[in-house]
Order: structure tokens, then C-alpha cells, then sequence
């Protein structure tokens, strides 16, 4: 009696640890209520088809980053995880990451550049998942009166046409101030469009140009047309009708569900008639370089990024983008909605940020040499003659 009592806690308990073992940890940003109904929908069918367990954690944009190093030092980190594209070189340098095959990966069905973020010394460690830009928005009410019907078709024009909403007494122009890990993605549009670069191929700053100079004296001069402000407090200052020109995401649509205005979009105009170059970002998945689980968690990240899942994914949460797999991203969803395409056709134009480990730090630097100018302590020449210093030195430890 008392053997089979034992081999049945023994039968007991090697159940649950089988079972724990099948349970994959997956760390995601998908946090609002609806969106993370959309997720559960997914992890659902993929559980049936493995039979398995997801168990979901649910981070925040402002301390997520935080949670996942501590988890890392801890040696807790969960199987997979959803990484920022410009945060994944300080995981993937460091090794805690899982190298994926580059055969097993099938790079071939994600969009070109989208792979970049997830590389490091040529070695896959993050795949794709979904990607997003930002193109200009503008109030058609304000161009209107000030003589245009049409979106301009170059920054020139976007300057003339901002000064005169300006000069009628509206804000031109919404230009991000200080707003650290947002004003960023405002400057290097410009910076791109203009022909420059933050890092050269010799790992050394390219920031102090003829090109990046110029750009920043553009982006100061549509500054002086109107609103210097914050990322969030420009996005409801348009909603209100208060601004001509703002470059944004298409999570401000929601914002103007209730717009008594007429509003349009269009591409980041170039300097001579072009498209210009816009910031894309994506949501990357990678593997705990330690899991229990790889091969299950091989499977959840092929699921996620599959056509199909990633395309549920975009249809169901439109502020989520557009799939970075490429049936996904041509599927004629995008395609046969007015404003998803504009974003879709500014995507084919627009530039990651460089892959470095230290890019955080990066960011900063440029941010404030642009706050400088933009509070005329400083002109463009020399802010960025002292930034381009401060990002080799900060560089030459890694060239």
C-alpha cells in the first residue's frame, strides 16, 4: 500500500513538472484591454495546435525595457519575449539572447528592412513581427484658407504653406521639443531626407555634416512657424484644429474620430518633389538564450510572425501596423484602405535606426543637440559638431 501511494505522488508530481515544462512565458506590450483580446484569440489557436501552455505577461512602454534586464540578471526571463527594434542590440550583444538558424528562419518572407534590427555580427536573434511608420497629417480647413488645397509636395513648400497658417494666427507647424525617446523619431526623417547618416560604416559618427546641418536648420525653421512642444500635447492640439502640419502615427486617428475639421495625410515630402525618408519601427520576438522551451517557443514566434497571424493581428488592432511578413504586408487589406496605404507606400521609404548596443544613448545626445537649437542657445552647425564628438567618444570603446 505505502509503494503505491508513493508511485502515485510520484506519478503526481512528474505530471506537473511535465506540464510546467510545456508551459511557454511570454513577456508582450500589448496591455490595452482590446488588444490583449486580440492576442489571447491567437496564443488560443496556437495552444490547440501544439498542444501547450502560453501564459502571457503584459509590459508597458515605460518600464518594460527595465523589467526585461532585471528578469535577465535574475536568470527569470521568460521564453519569449516582444522587443522594441532599437532596443534589441543591447539584448543580443549581451548573449542572453537565442541565436535563431538563419536556414529555419526563412528570412525570405520578411520584409528587407525590417531584418536589420534583429541582427548582430550577422547572426539572427530577433524575427520581425510587425512594423509602422509616421507621415505627415495636416488640417485641410487651415491650408485652405491659406491658399493650398492641395498637399505640398516638398519641405519648401511645406515651410511657405506653414508660415502662412502661422501668419493667420493658427500653429503652422507641430515640431517636438524636448520628449526623450520621441523627438528622436522626428529629426531623423530629416536627417535621411537631406542624404545624411548617424553612423558610418566604420562604426564612427557621421552626424556632423553638410547634409545633417541642413536638415536641422529645416526642421528649426518650421519650428519658428508654430508649436514646440511634446509628442502627446501636439497630437491633441491638432485634434482640436490648432495645427497645420504634425508628423504622427496612425494612433492619432483615434483621436480624431470626433474631428469637426477636414484632415488629411500624405508621405514626409522630399526636397525636390520625392517622398522623403520617414522612421519606421517595429515589434521584434526573440527566444531567452537559456528557455527550457526552444522549440516550442521556435514554433510561437513562426505562429506570431506568419502571415496569418500577424495579418489578424493588424486587421484586428489598427494601431499595431502592418505585418513585417511580406504576403502580410501586401495583402489588399492595406491596399484598399485610403489612409493604411499612404502609410503603406511611406514604409517602402523609411530607415530604421542604426543596430548598436548603445543606441539609447545615442538617442539622447542627438536629442539634446536638437532642443539646443530649437531654444537657440545653439545653431545647428554647433550642436552637431558637439554631438558628433560626444557619440565617438562614447563609440571608441566599440571601434
Amino acid at each position: 500500500m505505502k509503494k503505491i501511494a508513493l508511485l502515485f505522488i510520484f506519478i503526481l508530481a512528474f505530471g506537473c513538472t511535465k506540464k510546467e515544462d510545456s508551459k511557454i512565458k511570454f513577456w508582450n506590450f500589448w496591455s490595452e484591454p482590446s488588444q490583449t483580446a486580440v492576442l489571447k484569440e491567437l496564443i488560443s489557436e496556437f495552444e490547440k495546435e501544439n498542444d501547450c501552455q502560453v501564459e502571457l505577461t503584459e509590459l508597458t512602454w515605460n518600464d518594460g525595457k527595465t523589467k526585461l534586464m532585471f528578469a535577465f540578471n535574475s536568470e527569470t526571463a521568460p521564453d519569449v519575449m516582444e522587443l522594441g527594434s532599437d532596443w534589441i542590440a543591447q539584448f543580443s550583444s549581451s548573449g542572453v539572447l537565442y541565436e535563431m538558424n538563419k536556414d529555419s528562419m526563412k528570412t525570405s518572407e520578411f520584409l528587407p528592412n525590417s531584418l536589420a534590427p534583429g541582427m548582430w555580427k550577422s547572426k539572427f536573434f530577433a524575427l520581425p513581427w510587425v512594423i509602422d511608420t509616421r507621415v505627415m497629417f495636416y488640417n485641410k480647413d487651415l491650408a485652405s484658407k491659406a491658399g493650398l488645397n492641395t498637399a505640398p509636395t516638398t519641405l519648401d513648400q511645406m515651410l511657405e504653406l506653414a508660415t502662412a497658417i502661422n501668419d493667420a494666427g493658427a500653429f503652422g507647424y507641430g515640431a517636438n521639443g524636448s520628449d526623450p525617446h520621441r523627438l528622436y523619431k522626428k529629426i531623423l526623417p530629416f536627417f535621411w531626407t537631406y542624404g545624411g547618416e548617424i553612423i558610418n560604416d566604420s562604426g564612427k559618427s557621421a552626424l556632423f555634416s553638410p547634409q545633417n546641418i541642413a536638415a536641422l536648420e529645416k526642421y528649426a525653421e518650421l519650428s519658428r512657424t508654430g508649436l514646440v512642444e511634446t509628442q502627446r500635447e501636439i497630437d491633441a492640439q491638432f485634434a482640436q484644429g490648432k495645427v497645420g502640419f504634425w508628423n504622427s502615427g496612425s494612433w492619432l486617428f483615434k483621436k480624431l474620430a470626433k474631428a469637426d475639421f477636414q484632415y488629411g495625410i500624405f508621405p514626409l515630402p522630399g526636397k525636390a518633389g520625392e517622398i522623403g525618408t520617414s522612421f519606421a519601427g517595429g515589434e521584434y520576438l526573440s527566444i531567452n538564450a537559456k528557455s527550457k522551451n526552444i522549440e516550442k517557443s521556435k514554433k510561437l514566434v513562426a505562429f506570431l510572425t506568419s502571415e496569418k497571424a500577424a495579418l489578424q493581428l493588424c486587421q484586428k488592432i489598427p494601431e499595431a501596423g502592418f505585418p513585417a511578413n511580406i504576403k502580410g504586408f501586401e495583402n489588399d487589406f492595406f491596399k484598399n484602405d485610403a489612409n493604411k496605404n499612404i502609410f503603406r507606400e511611406q514604409l517602402k521609404t523609411s530607415k530604421m535606426t542604426p543596430v548598436h548596443p548603445k543606441w539609447l544613448e545615442i538617442e539622447a545626445i542627438i536629442e539634446n543637440a536638437v532642443v539646443e537649437v530649437l531654444l537657440a542657445k545653439k545653431s545647428a552647425y554647433g550642436a552637431l559638431l558637439e554631438a558628433h564628438n560626444q557619440i565617438n567618444n562614447l563609440l571608441e570603446p566599440n571601434v
